[in-house]
């Protein structure tokens, strides 16, 4: 999602970009079950979906804006609520697809004249010289650009081949994710719930289910994935505290493993890298796309401002500044989420009780709440 954005960000405004993607997007198609994987995309990514012009054929698909937020502790008293009202918005974000956006950006990829697909293709290898870096494909082709971009994910190859290395950890978790069906509906409400050694988000859904995300141990992973649908819907709902009555029914489910990975530099010679490729984090916030899609909108900034001066817009003063403004705020964020994990996983009470006190302090510190939220907006 992250890559195709650039590209087509790059495109609309003059530049002549090549995408090397080792397979297509499944096409989406309205009568297909919902995609498993799903983001919370927030007002800043749809302010970039909009001028791409790509919103509207989202938004008029599958899209379910959410109003509101409720966080809440399962050993200790105490809450967080947002509200899109507060904030003089009709919504807080919007829950889409992966493959819904994913096959959206394909189609407008290509339909765009400046873009030229490689695909079925991978990187082979990469060389930089003066004004140029070279990609050799697996078929032994050829490509040369003045800057190169990697947005192969968290286990970047590209990362890999210049030499950029990597920090974080391993959370020992596993992120379950399934569609549910409850009792009550979801209220256009994004809840999520601090438990023991376990997040669980409920995100709603356009066709009245949510979307759970249950971060949990890799062994408690292994036995709620073994549960019949039974024995697992039943296990959901107390863990959600039955804040929707029952869970009534589930698809089946997926797991993914856990972890922070964090590069110690963005940049290399006409290369840069944006998402997961330079940053993968913990989800419990929702805002692993969110913030690859801020590196879309800077280094777009930066390279348009540094062309449109006549400079070389892939020189080392460039790709550092945006760098020095992406990497800072990402790590920032990622750590945020990983401090977060860590003291609302703890089930020591003394903790417990003032990660509770601090819900509730938040949720009545007007300022404060409110510089969360713009945050979290991408504002």
């Amino acid at each position: 999602m992250v890559g195709a954005a650039l590209a087509l960000a790059l495109a609309r405004e003059g530049f002549d970009v090549a995408v090397v993607e080792p397979r297509a997007p499944a096409p989406w198609h309205a009568e297909d079950e919902v995609d498993l994987r799903v983001v919370a995309l927030a007002p800043s990514s749809v302010d970039l979906f909009v001028r791409l012009n790509v919103w509207k054929q989202i938004a008029s698909a599958r899209a379910c804006g959410y109003q509101r937020m409720r966080v809440w502790d399962a050993l200790a008293p105490g809450a967080l609520s947002f509200d899109a009202a507060d904030e003089g918005r009709a919504v807080l974000g919007y829950i889409v697809e992966n493959r819904l956006i994913q096959s959206t950006l394909w189609l407008a990829l290509q339909a765009d004249a400046r873009i030229a697909l490689h695909c079925p293709a991978k990187v082979a290898a990469t060389e930089a010289a003066t004004e140029r870096r070279t990609l050799t494909l697996d078929d032994g082709s050829m490509i040369a650009a003045k800057l190169v971009v990697a947005a192969d994910g968290a286990d970047s190859a590209l990362r890999d081949m210049v030499g950029i290395t990597t920090s974080g950890r391993d959370y020992g978790q596993r992120a379950i994710v399934a569609h549910v069906a409850t009792e009550r509906a979801h209220e256009s409400t994004a809840w999520q719930r601090f438990l023991p050694g376990a997040t669980l988000a409920f995100l709603p859904l356009a066709d009245g289910r949510s979307s759970i995300v249950w971060s949990v141990p890799e062994s408690e992973a292994a036995r709620l994935l073994a549960l019949d649908d039974a024995g697992f819907c039943a296990e959901l709902g107390a863990a959600f505290d039955f804040r929707l009555g029952r869970v009534t029914a589930t698809t089946q489910r997926a797991a993914f493993p856990l972890r922070m990975k964090l590069a110690e530099r963005y940049v290399a010679p006409r290369l840069a890298l944006i998402g997961d490729a330079a940053h993968a984090v913990h989800p419990l916030a929702g805002q692993g796309v969110n913030l690859g899609l801020r590196d879309v909108d800077e280094l777009c900034h930066a390279l348009i401002e540094a062309r449109d001066a006549k400079r070389d817009f892939a020189a080392e003063s460039v790709l550092r500044r945006y760098e020095r403004r992406r990497r800072s705020d990402n790590a920032l964020s990622a750590h945020a989420f990983d401090a977060i994990q860590r003291v609302f996983g703890s089930d020591v009470m003394p903790v417990a009780a003032l990660r509770g006190a601090s819900l509730a302090i938040v949720d009545k510190v007007a300022p404060l709440k409110r510089a969360f939220a713009r945050h979290a907006a991408g504002r």
